[in-house]
């Protein structure tokens, strides 16, 4: 069909203009670099003794290759109670899940130790967040680490967040009051408000429980084997 006279042309610029070359462009974007970094818990925790704890983790790099680290601690009072630091290489292995490989540094409790640690990240069916690593120590002790979290959306900006840990060792470790098999289980449940998605202030309570002989040696300590927190914190993302 002849086109109006006011109507100029179509030429092979136009159509290159249209329709071009986006290979190369999507072989670019795949190859860029990229990080992000999670301020998941910054938080002050009132129970039977005042705590501020935090739970950190990142990463940077491309679409399949990625260096992860996660950190976390606590200090109670005056004293630096827990803290430790991880560093991975991870690589995608499907869609939602990535295998990790490195090290992980234990400053607290305890003196310092190392450990090299294995494991997978990632989304599980009805989006659950899950972690599972294995861990081998310098000194040949064993840990397992569970963590999952969900986030339930009450609304577009009022999010419920809860979490549950769990911690199993190869044998007991009397200097960490650390016993053999499930030696603890760590849960939490946190309300933020999201006024900005990489800004969120929560309410919440967490919850801890040493077990079997963790517990007695808790109890031998003269320390409570489980305990409740009101926590109060950010959220932050970069």
């Amino acid at each position: 069909m002849a086109l109006p006279p006011f109507i100029p042309p179509v030429t092979d610029a136009d159509r290159a203009a249209a329709f071009p070359d986006v290979h190369d462009t999507m072989a670019h974007d795949d190859n860029a670099i990229n990080y992000f970094v999670l301020f998941d818990q910054l938080e002050w925790q009132s129970g039977a003794e005042d705590a501020v704890s935090w739970d950190t983790k990142g990463w940077i790099g491309r679409d399949r290759d990625r260096l992860w680290f996660r950190t976390e601690g606590e200090r109670e009072g005056s004293r630096l109670a827990h803290a430790e630091a991880q560093l991975f290489y991870g690589r995608a292995i499907a869609r939602w899940w990535d295998a990790l490989a490195g090290v992980r540094q234990d400053a607290r409790p305890g003196a310092a130790q190392t450990w090299v640690g294995v494991g997978f990240q990632g989304l599980a069916p009805y989006w659950f967040e899950v972690e599972a690593t294995a861990y081998v120590s310098t000194a040949g002790r064993t840990h397992v680490r569970l963590k999952t979290e969900y986030e339930l959306l009450v609304t577009n900006r009022l999010i419920l967040q809860p979490l549950l840990e769990a911690n199993l060792y190869g044998r007991a470790d009397p200097s960490r009051a650390l016993g053999a098999g499930l030696s603890a289980v760590e849960g939490g449940l946190r309300l933020r408000y999201e006024f900005r998605r990489e800004f969120a202030p929560y309410i919440g309570v967490t919850w801890q429980r040493r077990l079997f002989g963790a517990a007695d040696q808790a109890r031998a300590n003269g320390q409570q084997p489980g305990s409740a927190r009101l926590a109060l914190g950010l959220r932050l993302w970069l």
